[in-house]
């Protein structure tokens, strides 16, 4: 078997196991099963280890992976990875030097079109891995390479081949997409971290039902994606939340809207919203992380002038 065989047939089978365990686990893996990777032929192939630009042993020449190192809230991440001019994702360079051999392998795979899996670190321990994803520019001046996302099944243009430029937009539209549901995924997962993966309102502790709600939303010009604008809350409660049901004031007692609360509809109504009428929400351990006060206090607000 040549190498450049060896070399497909081995990130086909990693993208087949990435493709089976988001299945069973969802879209964010833990780094142990990262660590431990898959098998091939009777060989081990971990997808990740301490360097960002990871290559396998098995591998001859070329990384498999690159990934970014998991946010700590109110901590700039190490390396400032991005979206560059051209719209896809940069990654810094290992390093300072551009001949290192981490860098070098990442220009080899750009130059062949080889495909990579790019795994972004959401919390502690935690990474949403993307794939297919190529090296398409270098940027030595910056230390740093741009990185597109590209996927199987988006639709492809029948002049795809000879028009490169189809090609380049779809990548750019896929990676920018790509790009916003990293964010989501991080800010959930940050959140659930911080309430202990329970309802901040009925302490419900099914992951599959919870969600991360913006306190002042998306668009906002405070509306940042950080804990301390978030809750964790049930998909009820969330829902409640943004469409004014129920409000949470500053000091982190919930109100229910004075018409719900009149409302005679059975057991779901009375146990699901008007039993909470007063309580006080659950906060993170961390008062760091606790809803902001003044955030509370303008969404709050707005759920009165809809009361």
């Amino acid at each position: 078997m040549s190498e450049a065989d060896l070399d497909g047939r081995v990130r086909t089978k990693v993208f087949q196991f990435l493709t089976e365990q988001t299945r069973l686990h969802g879209e964010v893996l833990p780094r142990a099963l990262l660590e431990r990777g898959t098998d091939f032929e009777g060989k081990r192939v971990p997808l990740l280890g301490p360097p960002g630009i990871f290559k396998p042993a098995i591998l001859s020449d070329m990384p498999l992976s690159i990934t970014t190192v998991p946010v700590v809230e109110g901590e700039p991440r190490p390396y400032d990875d991005g979206v560059g001019a051209d719209g896809f994702l940069r990654y810094r360079y290992r390093g300072t030097d551009p001949t290192h051999r981490d860098n070098q392998g990442l220009r080899l795979a750009m130059a062949r079109g080889v495909p990579l899996v790019y795994l972004f670190g959401v919390t502690p321990g935690r990474y949403m891995p993307v794939w297919p994803v190529y090296i398409v520019r270098d940027h030595p001046a910056e230390l740093s390479f741009s990185v597109a996302v590209d996927a199987p099944y988006m639709p492809v243009m029948s002049n795809l081949e000879q028009n490169p430029t189809s090609l380049e937009a779809r990548r750019a539209y896929v990676t920018v997409i790509t790009q916003r549901r990293l964010h989501q995924q991080g800010f959930r997962e940050r959140v659930l971290r911080a309430y202990q993966e329970q309802c901040a309102i009925c302490r419900l502790r099914h992951d599959e039902l919870l969600e991360a709600a913006h306190i002042l939303p998306d668009g906002h010009p405070k509306g940042a994606p950080i804990v301390p604008n978030g809750l964790a809350l049930c998909a009820l409660h969330h829902a409640a939340f943004d469409g004014n049901i129920l409000g949470i004031r500053p000091d982190f007692v919930v109100e229910v809207r004075l018409d719900i609360l009149r409302e005679k509809d059975g057991p779901m109504l009375q146990h699901g919203l008007q039993g909470f009428q007063g309580l006080s929400i659950l906060k993170p351990r961390s008062r760091e992380l606790w809803p902001r006060a003044d955030f509370l206090a303008e969404r709050y607000e707005e759920f009165r002038q809809a009361s």
